[in-house]
């Protein structure tokens, strides 16, 4: 029998949001007056995302890098605006988790570094509504999901068994890491079904 839900913790992108890489892309391609596919590699064929969402490295130090990669001074500003570009709030999932916060605790757990925690109110104004203080990027944990310490990390910081905690999120890895961690986990598909899923906790 599985334990009874005290926390839902949720993914970010791709559950409570969209996600638009190739708007992020473009929009910091425009800034520096470099190519997309220069940019692509930058962020991500260098590894220098993986390392930042880990916490490998300090928000300072990655927008130096990633100006060195792209020869152009990246300021924080033109990095928000980029992945200001790249977020769209899902409506019908964030009102299934209003529903759900006048009961039980949400959070959100979200593979990023800190700049995006720290301006969770500007990137994604009705998700820092709703969720407040409880944002959680990878980087705060030291590693990025789907390793065991990102999840254990933040339910020890919320005070939350992981057993008692039903994490959802849109990948399989991401959802299997958590099972393995000892939570209970969701697959997310389209908000029906995570009401499904919540009304058969008993948290609807």
């Amino acid at each position: 029998m599985t334990a009874s839900i005290t926390l839902v913790l949720f993914d970010m992108e791709g559950v409570l949001s969209r996600y638009d890489r190739a708007a992020r892309v473009d929009c910091l391609a425009a800034i520096s007056g470099c190519t997309a596919e220069a940019v692509r590699d930058a962020i991500w064929g260098s590894g220098l995302e993986a390392r930042a969402d880990a916490g490998q490295i300090s928000d300072d130090e990655y927008l130096r890098e990633l100006g060195a990669l792209l020869n152009y001074p990246v300021s924080r500003a033109d990095w928000l605006a980029a992945r200001h570009a790249s977020i769209t709030p899902d409506e019908s999932v964030i009102a299934l988790a209003a529903r759900l916060a006048e009961h039980h605790r949400i959070a959100i757990l979200t593979n990023n570094c800190r700049l995006l925690t720290d301006h969770i109110g500007y990137l994604n104004p009705p998700v820092a509504r709703l969720f407040g203080s409880h944002v959680y990027s990878s980087a705060a944990f030291g590693a990025a999901k789907p390793a065991a310490q990102t999840y254990l990390g933040c339910v020890e910081q919320l005070g939350v068994r992981a057993a008692q905690t039903l994490f959802v999120d849109d990948t399989d890895a991401n959802v299997n890491g958590a099972i393995a961690a000892g939570l209970q986990g969701h697959k997310f598909v389209s908000a029906a079904q995570l009401s499904d899923e919540l009304q058969r906790h008993g948290l609807l």
